[in-house]
């Protein structure tokens, strides 16, 4: 269990493929897992800009040690980061990320593996600030976010 008042992540996965992503990404043994939540799914990339405007922003200004990665596809839409910006008040910009497969997440386990070790092996990019799965063709366009969770989640995850 997370404790609130410290430091700490909750992810919000769009769907069951990107919660094995998240669930990956905590089998790495580096990674503080007290310290990171993965929530259920939401069911589709708006209903986690519902949840997150519904549910997470009052729990965001209760807790100002939180910060949130919203997990979804991009579908190929290269307007759909610019469109869910706009959903996270500016008093959050530094603390909610938005990370997702170009596509969707099936295309990334095709050409990597399962969904388990591909989180794996995202975490042990941002453990040691590589990019070496970040950097494949349906991730780099992460590139921006990734830069800013790794200067703000990565102490909090890798300490």
């Amino acid at each position: 269990m997370i404790n609130r008042q410290q430091p700490h992540v909750v992810v919000l996965p769009e769907d069951a493929a990107n919660a094995r992503l998240a669930s990956g990404f905590l089998l790495d043994p580096s990674v503080i897992s007290k310290r990171i939540q993965v929530l259920l799914p939401a069911g589709g990339w708006r209903r986690v800009l519902e949840c997150f405007e519904s549910d997470h922003v009052g729990e965001m200004d209760r807790y100002p040690h939180r910060f949130m990665v919203l997990l979804l596809d991009f579908d190929g839409d290269v307007d759909r980061l610019t469109y869910a910006r706009r959903v996270i008040p500016d008093r959050f910009g530094a603390r909610v990320f938005i990370l997702g497969v170009r596509t969707e997440p099936e295309d990334l386990r095709r050409a990597l593996g399962s969904y388990e070790i591909i989180g794996e092996a995202l975490a042990k990019d941002c453990r040691e600030e590589t990019q070496t799965t970040w950097g494949h063709d349906l991730l780099r366009h992460n590139a921006g976010e990734i830069e800013r969770l790794r200067q703000h989640v990565r102490p909090i995850l890798f300490a």
